[in-house]
């Protein structure tokens, strides 16, 4: 079975604390990244989310948002997957978007990556 809560790491280095898991799936946590669009030093930011419990034999599926906080004005949602290795090592998969503010709706078309 795959636990959300804990610490986990990132290839870039970055890392992510799921501090508490309720029963209901919903959680929360920090973020520490290493990546910003500012080129700023790591910052910590709040994380929350939520877990949908998976049926028979399956691994869970996730989603959550980071505001990252004090040093961008974007927010990033994550959806993913965590699975276990036959050696009991836990993966989590996720894809992003990340969405900055922008000064009008002319530019809109750039917020989003």
């Amino acid at each position: 079975q795959c636990q959300l809560n804990g610490l986990w790491r990132n290839d870039q280095n970055s890392m992510m604390e799921i501090s508490a898991l309720r029963d209901n799936g919903d959680f929360q946590g920090k973020y520490l990244t290493w990546v910003t669009l500012s080129g700023a030093c790591a910052q910590i930011s709040p994380l929350k989310g939520i877990q949908q419990q998976p049926g028979e034999g399956g691994w869970p599926t996730f989603a959550f948002t980071v505001r990252w906080d004090k040093f961008s004005n974007a927010t990033t949602v994550f959806v993913g997957q965590c699975f276990v290795d036959a050696g009991g090592k836990e993966t989590l998969t996720t894809m992003w978007l990340l969405r900055e503010a922008v000064g009008s709706l002319k530019e809109d078309w750039k917020a989003t990556r």
